[in-house]
C-alpha cells in the first residue's frame, strides 16, 4: 500500500498569497491547505499524511520561527520552506541551521516556488520510504534468536565464519546453520544484500570488511 497523496500547507496571514499559492498548486493538482496562523496549522496538521509547509517568517502570534522550533521540538520531520518579504541575513542563517529545507524571499516567481515544493515534497517522500523500510527491518531484527542476533552483528563487522566460531565458542558448522538462518529470516539472498539491510536499518557494519570477508 503507497502512501497517501502529500498536502502542501501554506502559513501565512498574508490572504492575498494564500490564495495565489492556493490557486497555484491546483493547477498543477497538487493538494493544498492554507492556514492564517501557527495555530491553525497545528489544529489541523496530520503528521502522518505526507507533505511539507511553505511557513511566512513573520506573523502574528506565533511566529514562522517558532513554529519551527514546535515543530522541531516534537521531532516532527516535516520539511520546512520559509518565505519572507524581509530580507534578513540572521533570520535565514538561523531556519537553515535549524533544518529548513529552503528559504526564499518574496516576490518569488511561480516556477521557483513549483521547483522548490516539489523538491521538499520528494524529500519527504523519500524519509517516509525510508522510514517503513526500516521498521521493516528492525522487524526482522526481532525474529532473530540471541544467538542469530550475534552472529549478525559478527557478519556485518566483517568477520569470517571461522572467526566468529572463534569468538563465540561454537563449532564453524554451528555457525553456519545460524547464519543460513539469519540470512533467511533477514530475507538477504547474499552478504552484499545483508549489509544494505544492515545500512538501510542504521545497524552497525564495516561494508569493506564485510566485503573482503564474504
Amino acid at each position: 500500500m503507497g502512501l497517501p497523496n502529500p498536502i502542501v500547507h501554506v502559513v501565512d496571514d498574508d490572504e492575498p498569497i494564500c490564495r495565489a499559492l492556493r490557486m497555484l498548486l491546483h493547477s498543477v493538482e497538487i493538494g493544498v491547505e492554507t492556514h492564517h496562523s501557527a495555530a491553525a496549522f497545528l489544529e489541523k496538521w496530520n503528521p502522518e499524511i505526507p507533505g511539507c509547509v511553505v511557513l511566512d517568517v513573520r506573523m502574528a502570534g506565533m511566529s514562522g520561527l517558532e513554529l519551527q522550533d514546535h515543530l522541531l521540538a516534537h521531532e516532527a520531520t516535516i520539511p520546512v520552506i520559509f518565505i519572507t518579504a524581509h530580507a534578513d541575513v540572521s533570520l535565514a542563517v538561523r531556519a537553515m541551521r535549524n533544518g529548513a529545507f529552503d528559504f526564499i524571499e518574496k516576490p518569488f516567481t511561480d516556477q521557483e516556488i513549483l521547483d522548490t515544493i516539489n523538491r521538499a515534497l520528494e524529500h519527504d517522500r523519500e524519509q517516509r520510504e525510508a522510514r517503513v523500510r526500516r521498521a521493516a527491518i528492525l522487524s526482522r531484527v526481532e525474529s532473530l534468536t540471541p544467538r542469530e542476533r550475534e552472529v549478525m552483528e559478527l557478519v556485518l563487522r566483517g568477520k569470517a565464519n571461522k572467526m566468529i566460531a572463534y569468538e563465540l565458542g561454537i563449532s564453524e558448522r554451528t555457525v553456519e546453520i545460524h547464519r543460513a538462518r539469519m540470512m533467511r529470516k533477514m530475507e538477504a539472498p547474499s552478504l552484499a544484500n545483508l549489509v544494505q539491510i544492515g545500512l538501510d536499518a542504521g545497524l552497525h557494519c564495516d561494508e569493506h570488511e564485510a566485503a573482503a570477508h564474504g
